[in-house]
């Protein structure tokens, strides 16, 4: 990637052009684009490297700039600027609330970020924390520009097919437990991207549509959002500190982008329309469970109860063997044997959903455990050993066990009617 890039815009403004960047960024890649009159210097960091911290605290104090943007949204700014506030975590919320799912995807990243931390001696997001530092102590302008995780997170799960999205929850699974040693190639692919895009470019590379809303929609979003900050602000001058791999994407958008920044932002914050089949899925299934015990029923009493019973020891004993696993209360294994046959029946709540509330009641973390959970989530002992990752264990594998439970218990039905 070259340092210096210069070109013309290829459009009707004509006084939107790029420039080299000024001297002073210590090596890092930048470059200058000027769009609506306000000139964005562009500088691409890697994330795990001092120097790029250095050279961004060396480029925002200079005095040259009017405002500051970082690759960042409001959540991840948070956890970043101040200390993450485990303690705040209230798991029986984010159960009831269906959330157990989006907090573990969370964890993941937060462990992958501990594991670097540990291993290099420097904290990812350190010319992040450096520009928002600077930016509060000149009292210049702070501008979050990335799209917020949550929703990058839904749009990547959503826009990959379904077998394809085992292959991604699996390796993610692995990845945030493992205790090998990040290599130098996973280190490289992070100098040149962020958090996200590391830990994800494995699938990223096999998928074209993990690729599209990790990194050319959040390239296409920095850039509109980059426009409607400062739409208005001729003559302003904007630093903008950004992971390298994302710095010609956002420099050809800022050049070309026609749109509308704010129309283009909010399409690109929408969530795609989930398709019918899945949520079709459950509901056949359950009708054909009634349909099987209603012909059992109607041909003998006595094989529709082998059937009922067939179903709550298979579902449930499968459903009760994954709230084990996750080493839950015996009184949570027990609400999963007598749950997850009735709720594999009922598609609006999930066996998981019960255990996950039950664990969390019978054993609500302690703030100790809370503030230990960003060590804990680094190992697969410390998400078995700390009470508030086991509630979402409980919930993951007590859904999984009633998921494998209702095929199983399904098909060995329809035999037996056979």
């Amino acid at each position: 990637m070259s340092q210096e890039v210069q070109a013309e815009i290829a459009g009707g403004n004509t006084s939107d052009s790029t420039q080299p960047s000024a001297s002073g960024a210590s090596g890092q890649p930048t470059r200058n684009v000027t769009r609506d009159g306000v000139e964005y210097t562009l500088i691409g960091t890697a994330h795990v490297s001092r120097s790029s911290a250095d050279a961004v605290r060396e480029l925002s104090a200079s005095g040259e700039f009017d405002a500051i943007a970082v690759e960042l949204c409001q959540a991840r700014y948070d956890a970043l600027t101040s200390e993450r506030k485990w303690t705040d975590l209230d798991l029986y919320k984010i159960i009831r609330e269906g959330k157990a799912g989006l907090v573990m995807a969370n964890l993941a990243l937060s462990a992958y970020q501990r594991r670097i931390a540990e291993q290099f001696g420097i904290e990812p997001g350190a010319e992040m924390r450096a520009a928002a530092e600077t930016a509060r102590k000149l009292d210049l302008p702070l501008q979050l520009v990335d799209r917020d995780l949550a929703t990058t997170l839904k749009r990547s799960y959503a826009n990959v097919p379904w077998y394809k999205r085992l292959y991604l929850s699996a390796g993610l699974a692995l990845g945030m437990v493992s205790s090998e040693e990040i290599d130098e190639e996973s280190i490289e692919k992070l100098k040149e991207g962020d958090i996200l895009e590391s830990t994800f470019t494995e699938f990223a590379e096999q998928s074209p549509e993990l690729y599209e809303a990790l990194i050319s929609e959040r390239d296409r979003y920095m850039a509109a959002r980059l426009r409607e900050e400062n739409s208005g602000s001729t003559g302003r001058k904007v630093l903008v500190v950004i992971g390298a791999g994302h710095m010609e994407g956002i420099a050809r958008y800022l050049e070309t982008g026609e749109a509308d920044p704010q129309t283009e932002r909010q399409a690109l914050e929408v969530m795609p329309r989930p398709s019918r089949w899945p949520k079709l899925i459950p509901w056949a299934i359950m009708a054909l469970i009634i349909t099987g015990f209603v012909i059992g029923f109607s041909r003998s009493p006595e094989l529709g109860w082998q059937l009922v019973f067939i179903w709550v020891v298979i579902n449930g004993g499968l459903a009760a063997l994954g709230a084990l696993l996750a080493r839950g209360h015996p009184l949570t294994v027990l609400s999963a044997l007598l749950a997850a046959p009735l709720t594999s029946l009922n598609p609006t709540i999930a066996a998981g959903m019960v255990t996950g509330l039950v664990e969390s009641w019978l054993r609500k973390p302690r703030v100790s455990d809370l503030e230990n959970l960003r060590f804990d989530i680094t190992t697969i002992k410390g998400w078995f050993r700390n009470p508030a990752t086991r509630i979402l264990l409980v919930f993951f594998l007590s859904n999984l066990g009633s998921a494998i439970g209702t095929w199983v218990a399904g098909l060995r039905i329809f035999s037996e009617l056979a």
